[in-house]
């Protein structure tokens, strides 16, 4: 192939950073650049608007090679991933001739979901039955108790069959760090079980017994440098205690998996799992493994829970599919896609067809398995990488000097941590800070969801009644919302909202819409209107609709008349409304009028205090 040193768009000058940031000031025409172009992540740093090729110097990532210590660009030297569809086991022979059909579909990875009960010689035999164990990656996940008998029932199915476990992998989700979280309980003598699972694991060389399920902290509401952070202090706890028991760490760091959750911040997320690989890599080579490889870091990836709906649910698949694409691109080895409908049921063949076809459609018509680590140069991402790793560092270094991660496990400081996080992005989603569309923003008005219900899913369900310390959230970010809205619908009375739009033709439409989008969100019926001539014209047809809220939806100019009239005329039949924030509010108040809606009301607490009076 020829080799050519030619630069590219050198017919263009060089434009200076300063040359761009007197464009955008001159564009901004006097507006801060800080408070106007700069966002605030929740992980705490700052994000610029554009970044340039000096803000990468001296990034020593940036001279990194795929498949090379620290691994920032992949532990791979090719971007293949592995196609994963989980099985609850309930009956071995379904699950048998489910798994079959998934292989014959593209999966290439399979996780079983089993019952102690199915845990035996001849539950394993009818499961794998068919299954070349070679050819594709086999992960189990069970019961703590019966984990150590699963993995020598395993060995034995395979020797039985001479199966070459060096070419057999797969992993054994044994974890009771993350079980303790949930339960909010302490698992007794921890440490000599996680030990003893790793002895029995020896037996299946490239089989990983041990588990860190950092998406559990995922689907809590953990932020993307707060689920890195203590992913990392998570494994680097059963680095340090195998290793004061005596085993050697690259027994140990070979036997670890990471199971993550993927959210929806498209750039975050591709620079999450980067930093992850470099900073997992560090610390295990701070133990000295003989082997170089025994730092790399294998991660499945699995999209969130959290911010899954049971309105709207087809959004669950923009949703995945961003964070699919996101793993894809950031160099994971598998993925999981929750099907859409899991919120509310047993997902079926269609979306976990759909499901599986997402992360084909990446493969097979996006080819994103054709090029490694494709963000790798990318200004914005190399500099959001850094500062990902650098929020995770700190607070990976601020969990040790604590004590460790199990530590805080046991004195609840990482729950509380999670919790509080779900705190703030709930009050985020009730004021609309942060979005879930179709939930709290853009709600399909006619939708109704109560009689699709057959379950609601939560993020882990088995917590204990009586927990000796904090337990982890099960709750989605979208519960509180959906429980307003289901309340309506079981109410069996749908509050109607009318939109008396008068005045100013731009202000009125566009502070109807809001309204209807405000009133939407708790499943309320909405009546738009195209605009009143007289208040009283607006009035009657409210009252005509039999209007139990009437909003006035006009410009702040005109408030200060319309909202005093319209008010004396609905004051003792129906609740009233002003859209919006004028100057004249408090004049508006004076006069008896309480209710305001607006960008900045909180749009939970307000809709929760008009069902209360609604729906008696």
């Amino acid at each position: 192939m020829e080799v050519t040193n030619e630069k590219l768009f050198t017919e263009f000058p060089p434009v200076s950073t300063q040359e761009w940031m007197d464009k955008v000031n001159a564009d901004l025409k006097g507006a801060d650049f800080e408070k106007k172009l700069v966002w605030r992540t929740n992980e705490g740093f700052s994000v610029k608007p554009m970044y340039r090729a000096e803000d990468i110097e001296g990034f020593k990532t940036t001279s990194s090679l795929p498949g090379e210590f620290p691994y920032i660009r992949g532990t791979k030297v090719n971007n293949e991933w592995l196609v994963r569809q989980n099985i609850s086991v309930e009956c071995t022979k379904t699950a048998n001739d489910k798994a079959k059909e998934l292989l014959s579909k593209g999966v290439t990875s399979l996780g079983f979901t089993l019952s102690s009960e199915v845990v035996s010689k001849e539950g394993i035999a009818q499961l794998l039955d068919g299954i070349c164990p070679e050819s594709v990656e086999l992960n189990f996940s069970a019961c703590a108790k019966v984990s150590e008998k699963l993995i020598s029932l395993l060995a034995a199915y395979f020797s039985e069959r001479g199966i070459d476990t060096k070419k057999a992998k797969g992993s054994v989700n044994f974890d009771v760090i993350g079980k303790m979280m949930i339960k909010g309980k302490e698992i007794t003598d921890y440490a000599s079980k996680i030990a003893a699972i790793v002895e029995v694991g020896k037996v299946l060389p490239k089989y990983r017994v041990l588990a860190v399920n950092s998406v559990i902290l995922n689907n809590g509401g953990a932020y993307i440098a707060q689920e890195l952070g203590y992913a990392l202090a998570w494994g680097n706890a059963l680095l340090s205690m195998l290793a004061e028991n005596g085993i050697a760490i690259d027994v140990v760091a070979k036997d670890i998996k990471f199971n993550m959750g993927i959210g929806s911040n498209y750039f975050m997320e591709i620079a999450k799992f980067r930093a992850a690989r470099m900073l997992w890599a560090q610390i295990v080579a701070q133990y000295a493994p003989e082997c170089g490889c025994s730092a790399k870091m294998v991660v499945n990836t699995e999209t969130s829970k959290y911010n899954m709906t049971i309105y709207d649910a087809n959004v669950n698949m923009l949703r995945s599919q961003t964070e699919s694409m996101s793993a894809a691109l950031a160099g994971v080895d598998s993925i999981v896609v929750n099907p859409y409908d899991i919120t509310y049921k047993n997902s079926d063949e269609f979306s976990e067809r759909i499901a599986r076809n997402q992360q084909l459609l990446l493969k097979d018509e996006s080819h994103l398995n054709k090029i490694v680590d494709p963000s790798a140069g990318s200004y914005y991402i190399e500099n959001l990488t850094m500062a990902i790793a650098e929020q995770a560092w700190k607070l990976f270094l601020e969990v040790e000097d604590n004590g460790g991660f199990i530590a805080n496990v046991l004195n609840g400081n990482v729950q509380k941590a999670i919790n509080e996080s779900d705190k703030k992005r709930c009050a985020a989603l009730a004021s609309r800070r942060e979005i879930l569309l179709g939930t709290n923003q853009f709600p399909n008005f006619s939708e109704t969801a109560s009689e699709k219900i057959v379950k609601t899913v939560a993020n882990s369900c088995d917590c204990s009644s009586n927990p000796d310390f904090e337990q982890i959230n099960t709750n989605r970010l979208a519960h509180e919302f959906e429980e307003l809205r289901l309340a309506t619908e079981r109410s069996g009375r749908r509050p109607k909202a009318f939109m008396l739009t008068i005045g100013n033709l731009a202000m009125r439409l566009a502070r109807a819409q809001f309204s209807c989008n405000f009133f939407g969100c708790a499943g309320y019926e909405n009546i738009d209107n195209l605009g009143f001539e007289t208040v009283d014209e607006g009035v009657n047809a409210a009252l005509n609709a039999s209007a139990d809220i009437i909003v006035l939806c006009s410009s702040d100019d005109e408030y200060a008349e319309l909202a005093p009239k319209a008010y004396e005329l609905i004051k003792d039949k129906a609740i009233f409304v002003v859209a919006g924030a004028p100057a004249c509010a408090e004049e508006l108040k004076a006069a008896g009028i309480t209710n305001f809606i607006n960008v900045k009301s909180n749009v939970l607490e307000t809709l929760r205090a008009y069902n209360a009076k609604l729906l008696k």
